[in-house]
């Protein structure tokens, strides 16, 4: 994909996202054909949403970690986007339900880092991920389907357009996640106070660090790192749920306390 079809398919892109209106395809002379050119195209919506106003990246996240989103989405594979900084909440969060499309919610846990993860340290593995981190916590992800029909658009075009990210909401940071066994937390969401999805942390490629030690190769296979103060959602222990004005969602992960989100 050369650089004048990766910047036309970010103008679109970009353009779609910025007037807030259902986005159908890619024309196919700009259509990034694999996950390389996908996130090629990323990176160039993000400059423009930036330019726009909308914000810089100030997180990841990571998504079809688990079963029920691989089986959710029908794709097998773990797929990153950014997170714009002005989308980012803390504890409880309060949307528009009106600045959406079609808005959903998960449950996640992510992570925050303390040290850069450079693309000359890899290949990394879960435990020297977990050297990086200084806090875990608790987190919703705020997804929205911005397309006619999501289903009939591959995997790479998804991925250009970060995915489904919206916003987040983040809990309070744990810093002593280590005295926790990742893998055997358990984590559910409420809608309006009904239980609604709950998974645990295994279900997130096998051990939730897995996960980041995936999107730091990944990132690095493509000359880019993970920079310290970012943070990262590593996936869904819940299928998607998408919400009504009006409702209260809310998340809590053992040991790493809750979030919620209200949507007005």
């Amino acid at each position: 994909m050369n650089a004048e079809a990766i910047e036309r398919a970010a103008d679109l892109l970009a353009q779609a996202r910025l007037e807030r209106r259902c986005f159908e395809r890619l024309p196919e002379d700009c259509r990034p054909a694999d996950l390389a050119a996908a996130y090629a195209v990323q990176d160039a919506l993000h400059a423009r949403l930036t330019a726009a106003g909308c914000g810089a990246v100030a997180g990841h996240k990571i998504g079809c970690t688990t079963p029920v989103m691989q089986k959710f989405l029908r794709i097998a594979t773990p797929c990153a986007g950014g997170v714009l900084a002005p989308t980012v909440q803390h504890r409880r969060g309060i949307y528009r339900h009106a600045d959406f499309l079609h808005v959903g919610v998960e449950c996640e846990i992510a992570v925050r880092l303390a040290r850069d993860l450079p693309a000359s340290g890899a290949p990394y593995c879960r435990a020297r991920v977990g050297e990086a981190i200084g806090a875990c916590m608790a987190a919703i992800e705020v997804v929205d389907d911005r397309y006619v029909d999501y289903r009939s658009l591959d995997t790479p075009t998804l991925v250009a357009d970060d995915f489904f990210n919206a916003a987040c909401v983040l809990g309070p940071p744990v810093e002593t996640w280590r005295e926790l066994d990742l893998e055997a937390i358990r984590g559910r969401m409420t809608i309006n106070g009904a239980e609604v999805g709950a998974g645990q942390g295994g279900d997130i490629l096998g051990h939730p660090l897995e996960a980041l030690a995936w999107l730091a190769n990944t990132r690095a296979a493509h000359g880019r790192h993970l920079e310290a103060g970012a943070f990262v959602l590593l996936g869904s222990v819940v299928e998607t749920r998408w919400v009504e004005a009006g409702d209260l969602v809310e998340v809590a992960i053992d040991g790493l306390g809750g979030a919620s989100a209200r949507f007005l």
